[in-house]
C-alpha cells in the first residue's frame, strides 16, 4: 500500500530471492544452493541482488524496501550503493508492535513453519542482528506505531513521512 500510496517500487528480498530462483539468474542459482542446503544465503548474494534491483530504471526516482537490510554489515552495503549513484535514503520506518502481538499476528498465518517457539526463535535473531538498525538509522528512523488495521497503519505511515524532518 505504501509503494502505490508513494509512487515508488516495493523493492522485497523475498521476491529478489523468488524471482531471481525462477529466472535461474546466477544470482539465484548460487542462492538456490544454499537455500536447497538448508542455509541461509550470504550477504553477498542478497547484496548483489538489491545493487541489480537498485539500478533497474523504476526505482531512479525511488524505492520502498522491505526486508533489507537486515543487519549493520547490509547497511553499510546499501549506504556505499547508494553513494556511488549519488543518493541517500530519506527515512527508515520502523512498525513497532508488541512481540506478544507479533507472536499472534504470524501464528494466525497458519504456515507450518510458524509456531511460537520458531517465531520467538526469528524475535531473538530480529533483537541481536536486526535491532542495531534502529541505533545505526536514528537520525532518519521514524517509528510508526503498527497496531491496528491496514488502513490505520498505512495511515500513520503515510503521516510519519510527510511530517518528518
Amino acid at each position: 500500500m505504501l509503494s502505490q500510496k508513494l509512487g515508488v517500487p516495493h523493492i522485497s528480498t523475498g521476491e529478489l530471492f523468488r524471482y531471481n530462483v525462477g529466472q535461474e539468474t546466477a544470482l539465484g542459482k548460487e542462492a538456490k544452493r544454499y537455500l536447497d542446503a538448508g542455509e541461509l544465503v550470504p550477504d553477498s548474494v542478497t547484496n548483489s541482488m538489491v545493487r541489480e534491483r537498485l539500478a533497474e530504471a523504476d526505482a531512479v526516482n525511488g524505492f520502498l524496501l522491505d526486508g533489507f537490510p537486515r543487519n549493520t554489515a547490509q547497511a553499510d552495503v546499501l549506504g556505499q550503493i547508494l553513494k556511488e549513484n549519488d543518493e541517500g535514503l530519506d527515512a527508515v520506518l520502523e512498525f513497532a508492535v508488541p512481540e506478544d502481538v507479533v507472536v499472534e499476528r504470524l501464528l494466525a498465518r497458519g504456515r507450518s513453519d510458524d509456531n511460537e517457539d520458531v517465531i520467538r526463535r526469528r524475535q531473538q535473531v530480529y533483537r541481536s542482528e536486526t535491532a542495531p538498525l534502529l541505533d545505526y538509522y536514528a537520525d532518519i528512523l521514524l517509528k510508526v506505531d503498527a497496531v491496528g488495521t491496514v488502513e490505520e497503519i498505512t495511515g500513520r505511515a503515510l503521516d510519519a513521512l510527510n511530517n518528518r524532518r
